[in-house]
């Protein structure tokens, strides 16, 4: 079993928001939204560092907007906003540099009700060459994964030399384990891709209601 000591959060933020109504020319820095009078940015940390040895943010364009945050901030090492794929790289190059980690745990910063045991759970499901994906209500979270340091390399090449941009289509080359997490009273991975879905999230943290069917606000992959 990897030991979550081992494990480097990585917050994924690099993107351009555009059911907010952000473009590559002005993207919408969803991380900041306010959610329960707080960043939205702050409840995924919140949830996400007592799991694992430190926490870092993806997110392109000035860090400083993060500051109040605390968390180092890595921008995309591959051009033209290629997706949380580029993110999980940033990751991955972070953690083989500090030498300190085996596995970086990646979510995206528009998830604020993650699981509390979410890299236990998955560290304990993954291996050296393995990764673990989270699912729920019989839905695949690709971008929640515990991705091995190793996969750097293969991650590279996917996106620089042949242009891959869906997690889940790099992940399916993967050995892969998926590790189910039970939606009670909230889906865990409810993401907020939209301004209806904010407002969704702000009900459940404010007056205990969740969104009827439980279905989370878009595609993660």
């Amino acid at each position: 079993m990897i030991e979550t000591t081992h494990i480097l959060g990585l917050i994924l933020a690099g993107g351009l928001a555009r059911r907010f109504g952000g473009s590559e020319d002005d993207p919408v820095d969803k991380a900041r939204l306010l959610l329960a009078g707080r960043p939205l940015l702050a409840h995924v940390r919140d949830r996400l560092g007592p799991q694992v040895a430190t926490v870092v943010l993806n997110a392109n364009g000035d860090p400083a907007r993060y500051r109040d945050q605390g968390l180092p901030v890595l921008a995309d090492s591959v051009a033209g906003h290629p997706g949380p794929l580029a993110g999980v790289l940033a990751g991955l190059d972070h953690a083989a540099r500090n030498g300190a980690y085996t596995h970086v745990l990646s979510v995206p910063a528009d998830c604020p009700f993650l699981p509390r045991d979410l890299a236990a759970r998955l560290a304990a499901a993954t291996a050296p060459e393995r990764v673990a994906c989270a699912t729920s209500a019989g839905q695949r979270h690709p971008v929640v994964a515990l991705w091995p340091v190793g996969l750097a390399a293969r991650l590279r090449q996917a996106l620089v030399e042949e242009d891959l941009r869906k997690v889940g289509a790099f992940l399916a080359r993967q050995p892969l384990a998926l590790v189910d997490f039970p939606v009670r009273p909230i889906d865990p991975f409810f993401n907020v891709n939209t301004p209806a879905d904010l407002d969704v999230a702000e009900g459940f943290l404010t007056k205990g209601v969740p969104p009827a069917g439980q279905v989370p606000g878009g595609d993660m992959s």
